[in-house]
């Protein structure tokens, strides 16, 4: 969010002024959602920030955290492309390679099981919200849609996954996008 804050505002009240912020926002009915996922704030904060880099669709948000919450709860690796991105320092790539992938790193969900150990940008609230009130459905796997839109394909099962990376990668070749 935004805040007034003064100039004269030194570092230990800036803090304490966030701090009480952070304390308002997360009420009872946030922290008992928070607390139902198996998640802390903290938590909440980090998946909502690889939603947000997920997609810039706000729609789409909540079906991408249900996502990730999906393979959270199967213990699967999230293999989240924005924390590859992040891992790698290069928000550029509009390519990953499967050699991006042997980062190491502990941002690397490709390799990395669970959350990555914090956020990788400061996300809005309502991607906040999103994962707070996530989807529910049975998507483990998406894609982005060959269109150009920057929404994705969500598939239940692995070989729809593939049929929609296929298309995705061909849709990038045809494009001479490879990286």
């Amino acid at each position: 969010n935004t805040y007034r804050v003064y100039w004269e505002t030194d570092a230990a009240g800036l803090a304490q002024r966030l701090r009480k912020e952070s304390e308002k926002w997360w009420n009872a009915d946030r922290l008992k959602k928070a607390w139902a996922l198996g998640l802390s704030p903290r938590e909440v904060v980090t998946l909502a920030s690889i939603v947000q880099e997920e997609t810039a669709q706000v729609s789409e948000a909540p079906t991408v955290a249900g996502l990730y919450l999906n393979r959270l709860k199967k213990k699967m690796l999230l293999q989240a492309d924005p924390t590859l991105k992040y891992a790698l320092s290069d928000w550029s790539i509009q390519r990953l390679l499967d050699e991006d992938k042997k980062v190491d790193s502990p941002y690397n969900t490709y390799r990395n099981p669970g959350l990555p150990p914090g956020p990788i940008r400061i996300p809005e609230t309502v991607y906040i919200e999103a994962v707070l009130n996530f989807e529910k459905h049975n998507y483990l796997y998406m894609c982005a849609k060959p269109d150009g839109s920057g929404r994705h394909a969500f598939a239940t099962n692995y070989s729809a996954h593939k049929r929609n990376a296929n298309a995705y990668r061909n849709w990038l070749n045809q494009r001479h996008i490879y990286r």
